[in-house]
């Protein structure tokens, strides 16, 4: 993993969706530039103690971005090459590292690869891109059974057995990386099969050393992926589970067994830890009671890992992702212009943000510091981290009145409000506080 990422906390946007573009392609030939927009945001996410930008699909797509049809092109609903060098530019003038959507388990339909095998049949170039099967009265023109990514016909998936797809994913990940970006998420990483990255990526390392790839896994073996792949991580669902459900139920008993795994995954990789994305219910709206929301966010900050927040989080944005045509409207809306845009009524979320993550840039140990349970009951819970010759201790209270909670060694509050006795913390109701343990 590249040093400068024990350093790192992201903000991330999904650029097509935060600048109000149009949800379909421009005619041909059309282009507005929407990406200098994201330059007005650069000085908010530093103002939160971000120092990273993570986007979303900024690639010529037919649609959410995910239906790629050129790789090597900026997506002319964002602007041009001009807009994202500068883009680049701005951050790297303010220390802001930044990192691409790569979606190399598919491509749309309006690819001109998969539009070359539906024209041309069989014998085309890059058939071999693609698992199809031909109908035996195929006809020109006829289009192939290909296979699509989890139901979506839209999203065409390739072979990645293809060397062709390998030399692919190789350019355009150096390609971008030669043109400034820091690092790529690798979009829907867990239905690759890790020995293509294992080809693809030491190639791409070789020009790009410092580069950090970490990939999108939501299930299955996280440590088996990063190792066999020669990922620096993947994204950590099973904590984001665990963290909104266990607080929204009142049932931290979830959420301490998911840390004790989180300590597992942290001995071999550091994981991209969140607790919102764009694919999913907001933090603010799945935790229930907004009495709770700092909480979930006092254990994002406060466990190893390499944190990203979701933008809009740390205003307490809401919105309830759906499972149908547009469910992920809610979740991804368009941005204000710049921040003086924002709702004052977020300001106390943003303050909440700040703290954790000013806390977690004073103890630049908590990088990889794995939590050890002090004391768990269905609505307190009770958690250290230690490292640098330091220990933390995080307590959670999610009941209606006070508690008083084991806490050996307790001394200064650091975040949140909590009265230290001995051996022993109290909690207010709906309280929480991390603590020098």
């Amino acid at each position: 993993m590249p040093a400068w990422t024990s350093d790192a906390i992201w903000w991330q946007v999904h650029p097509l969706t935060f600048t109000g573009a149009e949800p379909a392609a421009l005619p041909p030939g059309e282009v507005r530039h929407r990406l200098p927009q994201l330059q007005r945001w650069l000085d908010h996410l530093l103002a939160l103690g971000c120092n990273g930008l993570a986007l979303g699909p900024v690639f010529a797509s037919s649609t959410h971005g995910y239906d790629t049809v050129d790789h090597f092109r900026v997506d002319p609903r964002l602007g041009d090459d001009t807009d994202l060098d500068a883009l680049f530019a701005a951050a790297r003038e303010r220390g802001v590292r930044v990192l691409l959507d790569g979606v190399f388990n598919h491509v749309g339909r309006d690819h001109p690869a998969f539009r070359a095998v539906v024209e041309q049949g069989p014998d085309a170039p890059t058939a071999d891109w693609f698992r199809l099967s031909w109908p035996e009265d195929r006809t020109p023109g006829t289009p192939p059974r290909a296979d699509v990514f989890e139901g979506h016909d839209i999203l065409v998936e390739l072979d990645h057995s293809s060397p062709a797809v390998a030399d692919l994913v190789t350019r355009v990940m150096t390609h971008w990386l030669d043109r400034g970006a820091d690092g790529w998420r690798l979009d829907a990483a867990y239905a690759v099969p890790p020995s293509f990255w294992a080809r693809v990526l030491p190639a791409v390392r070789a020009a790009h050393p410092d580069a950090y790839v970490v990939g999108e896994v939501i299930h299955g073996d996280y440590g088996r992926v990063v190792a066999d792949g020669g990922l620096d991580a993947v994204t950590q669902y099973e904590l984001w589970q665990a963290v909104w459900h266990g607080i929204a139920e009142r049932n931290l008993f979830e959420l301490a067994w998911s840390l004790q795994r989180h300590g597992q995954f942290l001995r071999s990789f550091v994981p991209w830890t969140f607790v919102g994305n764009h694919d999913v219910t907001r933090i603010a709206s799945a935790v229930g009671d907004p009495r709770h929301l700092p909480h979930a966010l006092a254990v994002l900050f406060t466990v190893g890992g390499t944190p990203a927040v979701w933008s809009g989080d740390e205003h307490s944005f809401t919105g309830v992702k759906e499972h149908r045509a547009g469910g992920d409207d809610a979740v991804r809306p368009p941005f204000p212009p710049d921040p003086t845009g924002l709702s004052p009524l977020g300001a106390p979320t943003f303050a909440v943000h700040r703290e954790l993550i000013g806390l977690r840039r004073r103890h630049r140990w908590l990088h990889t510091a794995a939590p050890e349970q002090v004391h768990v009951a269905n609505e307190q819970l009770v958690h250290a981290v230690a490292g640098d010759g330091q220990r933390l201790l995080v307590a959670l209270n999610l009941g209606d009145a006070a508690a008083r909670v084991p806490a050996p060694g307790a001394g200064a509050v650091l975040a949140g409000a909590a009265t230290v006795g001995r051996g022993e913390v109290e909690l207010p109701a709906h309280g929480w506080a991390v603590l020098t343990g």
